[in-house]
């Protein structure tokens, strides 16, 4: 997109975390932002915020897994900014860690009705609103970067994000030729209360009878001094490193988002440190092929009659964003 200056933007999620820090750099960018979220206390402070900063806003009571209720709230939207330039698919939960075995139904129901299906709504809502107008556009749904390279133990929460990557891959692939674009936000540790929030919103209907899954492990404790070695005498344990140093704040999140939608990123991430797993992934992916010859009948099959099997130009278009300008 050229400027977000008047266009509308509906954020999922909106009143808090990383949906929260999105809206207000959309608002910062000039657009006039939609804030919905389930949470109706959360969405008027949002609102609140937004009024005394001067920028335009709405604030909707919405769950994303409502179709009739999505359909109400895009209605609305255009009642009152008129028409939609920008989606961003935020709204998300998590259950805890666990085998994948061992998740309930329950947890399965809630993170894959929010997470995948309640994203798949905002898109059958929104794009051909987006599309009707002819202007430009942009959709980004938030996955994380744990859609990317798996965290053990939690599989349903991974499997969830890495289909919402495939899922805005797909969807860039048929905005081809419109002026609509669409973007995976694959964010590393942001600071944020995920996990309580993600409580806080769980219907009672989806709630688990006994103990809940388990929150993620703690981190290691620092290692023991050797003892009983005289070459060890004097080993000092290195100090535990602040690990709030790994989290990034909402805010910035938030302007990585806003500066993605203007540079037209099909992926949007935020810590260069986790470059290291993704090439690890991409080249186990690659070692996996059989060590063959190519078939020459298929080579010509793939290469001049089903070219979407392998090549997709909107890999190509990607390029490397430089630092985020904090000034």
């Amino acid at each position: 997109m050229q400027n977000l200056q008047g266009k509308t933007a509906f954020v999922t999620g909106g009143a808090s975390g990383i949906g929260l820090g999105i809206a207000k750099a959309l608002g910062r960018a000039g657009a006039k932002v939609v804030v919905a979220d389930v949470r109706r206390n959360l969405v008027d402070e949002t609102v609140k915020w937004f009024e005394g900063e001067g920028y335009p806003v709405l604030g909707i009571c919405l769950d994303v897994t409502d179709r009739e209720a999505y359909a109400a709230a895009a209605d609305e939207v255009e009642r009152v900014f008129g028409k939609l330039h920008v989606l961003v698919n935020n709204a998300g939960v998590e259950v805890g860690s666990a085998k994948l075995w061992d998740f309930t139904y329950r947890d399965i129901d809630f993170i894959t009705g929010v997470n995948f299906l309640g994203i798949l709504n905002g898109i059958k809502t929104i794009v051909p609103r987006i599309l009707a107008h002819g202007e430009e556009g942009h959709v980004v749904s938030t996955a994380s970067m744990s859609g990317v390279s798996v965290v053990p133990g939690a599989g349903l929460y991974c499997a969830t994000k890495g289909g919402v990557i495939s899922m805005m891959e797909t969807l860039a692939s048929d905005l081809q030729g419109t002026k609509v674009g669409a973007s995976a936000f694959c964010p590393g540790p942001v600071q944020t209360n995920f996990a309580a929030n993600s409580t806080q919103v769980r219907p009672e209907g989806m709630k688990n009878d006994g103990a809940p899954a388990s929150p993620p492990p703690p981190p290691p404790p620092p290692p023991e001094p050797p003892t009983g070695d005289p070459r060890t005498a004097g080993f000092v344990a290195p100090p535990m490193p602040d690990f709030s140093k790994a989290l990034i704040s909402p805010e910035e999140a938030g302007e990585r988002v806003a500066r993605g939608i203007l540079r037209g990123d099909l992926y949007i991430m935020t810590h260069p440190e986790f470059k290291g797993s993704v090439k690890t992934k991409s080249e186990a992916m690659l070692r996996s092929f059989p060590d063959e010859p190519l078939d020459p009948e298929r080579v010509n099959i793939f290469e001049n009659f089903f070219t979407f099997l392998t090549k997709n130009p909107i890999y190509d278009a990607q390029t490397t964003p430089g630092a985020l300008d904090r000034s």
